[in-house]
């Protein structure tokens, strides 16, 4: 039965799944602009399009094409759907991608899985790619999750469950690093937010960034929480 209140914590596997969850942050802000994680930010900024096409098929719209730059920037074209809901999916669809990969990592079998998925994520917009950084990445990253996934299963180098992990805690982190980045630091006129301040003028594009944000930190706080629930059981 599940520890919903982690009583006599912590056991080996919870104590593991800190540590890295920990050393995965700190070592991903410490070297976020540098060219090391450049594939990883680019499958951030995958996941956070691919929640745009897919809030826009979740409502009815039509996906026109994607892309992805050398630069981390990218762009989803899309035609009907409902705007309003399509804008925010892009930050918040990635960050609960992120508590996904986060909860996937506590076991094997859900690791495999979410790795499975990826690649075949990958593979399915590789053929609506709309340039060749977008392409390059879905061809180089669906190689390394296969060699990961060969070495996890002949090899004593079992690293899956931590690539995934590490994936997971990239798109938490992303989200309120790039809404930082995007409104706060600098103001971006084309950023999401601001986007959507025009549809909702209840707020303005930062106060839209600040709360999706806030609602990104939580989706990373409740990947832990529940990460260590399920490692209690």
């Amino acid at each position: 039965m599940a520890n919903w209140k982690l009583k006599h914590c912590c056991n080996h596997e919870q104590i593991v799944f800190l540590i890295f969850l920990g050393v995965c942050s700190v070592v991903i802000l410490a070297l976020w602009r540098t060219v090391l994680l450049m594939p990883f930010k680019l499958i951030t900024v995958f996941l956070h399009e691919a929640s745009h096409a897919v809030a826009c098929k979740l409502t009815g719209g039509h996906v026109e094409g994607m892309q992805i730059h050398a630069d981390e920037g990218g762009a989803t074209h899309t035609r009907g759907g409902v705007y309003w809901f399509i804008l925010p999916a892009g930050y918040l669809g990635s960050s609960f991608w992120g508590m996904m990969l986060i909860l996937a990592s506590t076991d094997l079998i859900t690791a495999r899985i979410a790795a499975a998925c990826l690649a075949v994520a990958l593979l399915v917009v590789l053929f609506v790619a709309k340039n060749w950084t977008l392409r390059g990445l879905c061809i180089g990253f669906i190689i390394f999750l296969v060699l990961v996934w060969v070495l996890q299963e002949t090899t004593k180098i079992r690293i899956l469950r931590y690539i995934i992990l590490f994936i997971g805690v990239m798109n938490s982190l992303f989200s309120v690093y790039d809404i930082y980045g995007d409104l706060i630091s600098r103001r971006v006129a084309a950023s999401d937010a601001e986007k959507f301040a025009e549809v909702c003028t209840c707020c303005s594009g930062v106060g839209w960034g600040v709360i999706w944000g806030f609602i990104s930190f939580l989706f990373l706080c409740a990947a832990t929480y529940l990460g260590m629930v399920i490692l209690s059981s």
